[in-house]
């Protein structure tokens, strides 16, 4: 991603050497994203037919998160954003006078589309709001956006990884597949080079460690101190299965499915042809055989002489992620958990304000403590919001649960939950800083996850509710025209495999 991002933005003005191991395993599983990457692709000039058959990539509308309120139960955390009322959230309204049990379905469209499988797409390729149709490929980052786009997406993330090293060799990157052996410094007590045990000794100016957990680069070499966030975020294993499916017997999902297990949550992950599907788990309640066991379990016969992969997790960032010439990016740089896809996303952050804050000459120190306290912020705050994941579940059965609502949250989110009580999450109330998220995401998971008590605005009992009803009968009348004009995710896919 970063090799290829770096040509699209600079041409042939800046030379980009991607050095690559074949002994060295990819750690993607099936992954899934915000709607935000859709802007990596646009910047590269990418549109969806061009990657997403190669990738066998499908979308995807939303999380559903089963079992973590009590057994049987779920909700949708969708991307859609709310709709407002007299100046109040409908799900304010909803709160304040439910329709019904489901206030995903009753508030959102996305609820209705995910519940039936539906594509966001009509089968000539357009999007099911006019509204929301994008213009074109156009060259935008993640923080100019204003809008919400209705999906993201699923894809193989190693035959992602082999679409994009033939993007940009074809746009003159250099490729070397090769193991580095030593890492020599320069007299700053920066990266001089990297030793390669075919090619020699490889130099730069500005050296990208995408090295993954192990951080070659800048926990190795630099000796950058890394900050846990485990006090916070206990699971730090996972252990994943490659699942073959029959997608005309079983349909395909648009959504990523996390449920809840006894020391952790599983997640699903629908490919065209496959399902990524893996347990994250803390180490401190469960150990690796009963993971599996639990996975295979939970898969059913389909998991049978399947190969699992465990997975050992790295859970917090660098204390900078920029250091002299070197920048950490992806899980070198951080890392929380999967359950909210937020491994892609940092990823894509920190390429682009590398861009944005890339180096001249002099290596102005101002680029890059900005660069850093960009990059720092935002992974706090997706810590603070899957902190309230777990402090928000109502499940309590076990002691992995109840050690959820024991643990020590982060100061600023224990005084925001405290104000969230007695007023919905808004834009002035939540982490202030890019993360990614916006209020009603963290809307969506306190009316879902039902451990926090929660009360609707008082001075809705003083209004007319009756444009907030019409509201609701137009959500009800748009989720069942959508429902019925728009084909499955199947059908949409299908025309293309």
């Amino acid at each position: 991603m970063t090799a290829s991002y770096l040509c699209a933005a600079f041409g042939d003005r800046v030379s980009v050497t991607l050095v690559e191991s074949e002994q060295v395993g990819r750690i993607g599983v099936g992954e899934a994203t915000f709607s935000t990457v859709r802007h990596f692709f646009e910047y590269l000039g990418l549109a969806e037919s061009d990657w997403m058959p190669a990738c066998n990539a499908t979308y995807k509308l939303g999380i559903r998160f089963e079992n973590w309120r009590e057994p049987g139960h779920h909700f949708y955390h969708p991307f859609e954003r709310q709709r407002v009322v007299d100046g109040f959230s409908l799900t304010d309204w909803w709160l304040h006078d439910p329709r019904t049990t489901r206030f995903d379905n009753d508030c959102f469209l996305v609820g209705t589309l995910c519940d039936n499988q539906k594509s966001p797409r009509y089968l000539n390729g357009s999007l099911f709001e006019e509204q929301l149709a994008e213009p074109g490929l156009r060259r935008t980052t993640l923080t100019e956006q204003r809008t919400q786009f209705p999906y993201a997406y699923h894809f193989d993330a190693g035959l992602l990884a082999d679409f994009l090293r033939d993007y940009a060799v074809r746009r003159g990157v250099r490729h070397i597949v090769d193991d580095v052996v030593h890492v020599e410094r320069d007299d700053r007590g920066w990266i001089g080079s990297v030793r390669t045990r075919g090619h020699g000794d490889l130099t730069g100016d500005l050296f990208i460690d995408c090295t993954g957990f192990r951080s070659l680069l800048m926990q190795n070499t630099l000796g950058e101190p890394f900050e846990s966030y485990q006090d916070s975020l206990p699971n730090d294993r996972a252990v994943a299965l490659r699942v073959p499916v029959d997608m005309d017997q079983a349909g395909l999902r648009p959504y990523t499915t996390a449920t809840a297990q006894d020391a952790g949550w599983i997640w699903t992950i629908p490919l065209f042809g496959r399902i990524g599907t893996g347990y994250v788990y803390s180490g401190d309640y469960c150990d690796a055989e009963e993971a599996e066991r639990t996975l295979r379990a939970f898969v059913g016969p389909a998991a049978d002489d399947l190969e699992a992969n465990h997975i050992r997790m790295r859970i917090g960032r660098s204390r900078r992620s920029w250091v002299g010439n070197c920048v950490a990016v992806g899980l070198s740089s951080g890392f929380v958990e999967p359950l909210e896809s937020t491994g892609i996303f940092f990823i894509q952050h920190a390429i682009e304000q590398l861009i944005k804050h890339f180096p001249d000459p002099t290596w102005d120190e101002a680029l890059r403590d900005s660069y850093n306290r960009l990059v720092a912020r935002c992974m706090d705050g997706v810590r603070e919001f899957l902190v309230l994941h777990y402090y928000g579940a109502a499940r309590a059965d076990n002691d992995y649960w109840r050690d959820t609502k024991r643990r020590e949250i982060p100061g600023e989110l224990a005084e925001r939950v405290e104000r969230w009580r007695t007023k919905l999450p808004d834009s002035e109330s939540v982490y202030p800083y890019y993360h990614g998220f916006e209020p009603y995401s963290y809307v969506c998971m306190l009316l879902g996850l039902g451990g926090i008590r929660l009360q609707a605005s008082p001075a809705l009992r003083l209004l007319d509710d009756r444009p907030a009803r019409r509201e609701f009968d137009r959500v009800a009348a748009q989720a069942r025209s959508l429902r019925e004009s728009l084909p499955t995710q199947h059908e949409y896919f299908a025309q293309f495999h």
